[in-house]
């Protein structure tokens, strides 16, 4: 059994004006991922990899995570493909994951990441990825290069306004 947790990025600083791969979170974004990842933690969920795109506030987001997860901000895994991913993208980096990892959490950017979470159960339709939204599924699978094609299970979608 394999668990995918799809992360949008928490908020970023809309009046930074430098390049975009650089923009970092704004104040919101820096407290909604801590509470984001306690509302998982409040789930009983343990991630055994973060996966990210090196673009700053992708990484900012997936280090606050780890850091309330308890885990080393050193064992993130940085994935060029993920900036501005296409949905597609998704599926491959997945396949390159470890069979070891049962839970992965993987953070990206929009849009991409909202046509992904949408190709992954036919009757769960996510119209906008908020920033620092989770949406989570899970497939009966034991090696990750059968994700794509593997039936999944939606398990739950929540975001930062969503109390």
């Amino acid at each position: 059994m394999k668990t995918l947790l799809i992360i949008r990025h928490a908020k970023s600083d809309q009046s930074f004006f430098g390049n975009d791969f650089e923009r970092p979170l704004n104040e919101r974004g820096k407290k909604d991922a801590p509470e984001m990842a306690k509302r998982i933690l409040d789930r009983n969920i343990a991630i055994d990899s973060f996966v990210a795109s090196p673009a700053r506030r992708a990484k900012k987001t997936a280090e606050l995570f780890c850091e309330s997860y308890k885990q080393k901000i050193e064992d993130i895994n940085f994935v060029s493909a993920l900036y501005h991913a296409p949905a597609r993208e998704f599926y491959e980096v997945i396949k390159t994951l470890d069979d070891s990892l049962n839970t992965v959490a993987i953070f990206a950017h929009n849009p991409g990441i909202s046509y992904f979470v949408n190709d992954l159960v036919a009757d769960v339709r996510i119209d906008n990825m908020p920033t620092c939204a989770v949406f989570a599924v899970q497939t009966d699978i034991s090696q990750w290069k059968d994700f794509a094609k593997a039936k999944k299970e939606f398990l739950f979608f929540d975001y930062p306004k969503n109390s």
